[in-house]
């Protein structure tokens, strides 16, 4: 039977001080219970959960543009926020740019674990959240992004962003749901299979 995997997008302490005060962190501070409560029902229905993170070199190439140097690899800033809890079953997956799928191995371990669908959560919304759900699909996978478990510095572009995928031609290979709607569909899927295997 297929499975799902849940995707947390750049929730690194380079990018996340759930105790500061700028806008990001504010934002991304209203989404830690959402994800956390995510992670622990994918866990439980027997489901994958990856943490995507930045994780760049010295002098990469993406800090010749206006976004400073940080998330160095090595460093430990590269690493998720202890609030999110990180489980040892859970898969740790550096990645060097935006979508987490670019030049890694995810697609191929996905497939590995039978995952027809991916979750995908994190920040910032309009550009490595909605660029490893899209690049989810041109991988042939059924794919999610679940609004209230991503954020942006600004909730205008947050909401623009959602707004312009939520009647989507490619739905329902692409979706955007809730934290509650994708749980409980989760539940139904785990409901199934502990059916097909008692019968």
């Amino acid at each position: 039977m297929a499975g799902y995997a849940l995707i947390i997008v750049d929730m690194i302490k380079d990018n996340v001080n759930t105790a500061g005060h700028g806008q990001m962190d504010l934002e991304a501070k209203k989404i830690v219970p959402s994800i956390l409560g995510l992670a622990k029902t994918f866990r439980r229905c027997g489901q994958k959960v990856v943490f995507a993170c930045d994780s760049f070199m010295p002098g990469d190439f993406m800090f010749g543009g206006r976004m400073p140097p940080h998330a160095i690899r090595g460093t430990g800033g590269d690493e998720p926020i202890a609030d999110l809890e990180m489980q040892p079953t859970d898969l740790f997956l550096p990645k060097r740019r935006m979508s987490a799928f670019y030049k890694t191995d995810l697609d191929q371990t996905l497939r590995t674990w039978g995952v027809d669908t991916v979750a995908v959560c994190g920040i910032v919304t309009n550009v490595c959240v909605l660029l490893t759900a899209l690049d989810a699909i041109q991988n042939d996978f059924r794919s999610v992004i679940i609004s209230d478990a991503c954020a942006c510095h600004k909730p205008s572009i947050h909401e623009m962003t959602l707004g312009l995928y939520e009647k989507f031609i490619l739905a329902p290979l692409f979706r955007i749901m809730t934290a509650s709607e994708i749980t409980e569909e989760l539940e139904r899927f785990q409901a199934a299979g502990i059916a097909d295997v008692a019968s």
